[in-house]
């Protein structure tokens, strides 16, 4: 199949026995399908426009995320676009790809072969974290497939990374996934999603109880995945490598290309992505909006669904919606 054909889609509640019979969480008014591509199988939340012939918008988690993260924010801007969030490979529901390139390029090729085969570019494009490197990629490499930006936190070098984002590198070195799966193989799955917590926000508190029990619920499920820890140590190595490339193929000089008008989000309390690197980014994305939030930790859009979706929803009305 050619990647212009329409994929061949399938209910989620029908998955391959190969995948886990855990059922994945889907919130009132979303949709779970899965895609499938050759070599590439994904599984894309939906959030139906409120009317016919809104202007399509795509959603990218974040590393150890999945499609979930856009869960809070994704009704918000449902009368303005019609919201697809994708679970890049091997996180979410997404199996690995068949490749095994966990590399921001290749999810950033994954990304962009979805778009192509479902013909919905050109989006309002969203991603956070990894996603927001992917999202670079994308809109630097194919400026047809992007109508607006918006980064929340996103992955892009620095020289020097603060000493909380140090466990998510270590994990690219090779044995260490292994070796701290091992490690921590008592814990339990409520102890985990606290520690990813921790880290992510810039206030764990404002995670509700039923939020956690949710998050506890997918934390158990993933921890059944027999690929989950190399989806983690191979997405954080192609992380690392990303920050290592120069000349045309940098992150930088890739953010310097992008054409779509652009909003980046960055949180005070960030712990994995330093609040210094937002005027850098801002500067390197010609003509781009900043929305600093100093109580904001790592996932603003999960913290501060309101605010973020505010910001976004001026950038695509001030740039046509449509």
């Amino acid at each position: 199949m050619s990647s212009t054909e329409l994929p061949e889609t399938r209910t989620a509640a029908a998955p391959p026995a190969s995948r886990t019979t855990r059922a994945v969480r889907v919130a009132d008014g979303e949709e779970l399908r899965s895609v499938s591509l050759p070599g590439l199988t994904l599984t894309v939340r939906s959030r139906p426009g409120a009317e016919p012939g809104l202007p399509p918008a795509l959603y990218i988690h974040g590393l150890g995320g999945s499609s979930q993260n856009w869960s809070a924010m994704m009704p918000l801007l449902a009368d303005l676009v019609d919201g697809e969030a994708v679970d890049l490979p091997g996180f979410g529901d997404s199996p690995p790809p068949d490749d095994g390139n966990y590399s921001v390029t290749g999810h950033a090729r994954a990304v962009i072969r979805f778009l192509d085969s479902a013909g919905r570019g050109p989006v309002h494009l969203f991603g956070n974290s990894l996603g927001g490197a992917v999202a670079t990629r994308v809109a630097a490499a194919r400026p047809d497939l992007v109508r607006t930006l918006t980064l929340v936190s996103p992955a892009l070098p620095e020289l020097r990374a603060q000493r909380t984002a140090w466990p998510t590198v270590l994990l690219a070195v090779p044995g260490v996934a292994s070796a701290f799966a091992k490690f921590s193989k008592d814990w339990t799955p409520e102890q985990r999603v606290r520690g990813v917590l921790s880290l992510c926000y810039g206030d764990p508190g404002r995670v509700s109880d039923e939020g956690l029990r949710h998050a506890v619920e997918e934390m158990e499920r993933r921890l059944e995945l027999p690929y989950f820890w190399d989806a983690m140590a191979r997405s954080s190595r192609g992380i690392v490598d990303a920050y290592t490339l120069g000349g045309q193929h940098g992150l930088w000089r890739q953010a310097e290309r992008v054409l779509a008008p652009t909003l980046l989000v960055y949180g005070g309390r960030d712990r994995l992505v330093s609040y210094r690197m937002a005027r850098r980014a801002a500067a390197a994305f010609r003509g781009s909006r900043l929305l600093s939030l100093p109580d904001a930790g790592h996932v603003a859009m999960m913290e501060y669904p309101e605010t973020v979706a505010q910001a976004a929803r001026d950038l695509i009305v001030d740039h046509g919606g449509s």
